[in-house]
């Protein structure tokens, strides 16, 4: 249910995946996905995807949205239209981290990923 985490707070060293996260009444609506970037090294980037599932079995072949490639600590923000996506009940965040130049070849990111309804946003601001 939203408001929630696609992804807690987390330390990432290589790839992974968020816990799975039921829509409830945010269904069909639209979302806004807040990426946090709280720890990050130099000379590394990180992608982080949005994937949708109707039966948080199958996730299809690509994702609802990403974000684009990231390099420095921050807050940024995505508005989806899940409208596009009706049959779409549960989220997850996907991420890849990558790192190039002198020192441990190892990316360090700290970074979450929260998702909350539009009407939520609204009510906090009124």
């Amino acid at each position: 249910m939203l408001p929630g985490f696609l992804l807690p707070e987390t330390t990432i060293r290589e790839a992974g995946t968020g816990p799975e996260v039921d829509l409830g009444d945010s269904r069909g609506g639209q979302i806004l996905l807040t990426l946090g970037i709280t720890r990050i090294i130099e000379q590394e980037s990180l992608d982080v995807s949005i994937w949708g599932s109707a039966d948080n079995v199958e996730w299809g072949a690509k994702p609802v949205v990403s974000f684009p490639q990231k390099f420095y600590c921050g807050t940024y923000q995505i508005l989806v239209d899940l409208s596009a996506h009706p049959d779409v009940r549960f989220l997850r965040a996907k991420y890849q981290a990558q790192r190039w130049g002198k020192g441990d070849p190892k990316p360090l990111f700290g970074a979450y990923v929260f998702a909350q309804g539009t009407q939520q946003v609204l009510s906090m601001t009124a």
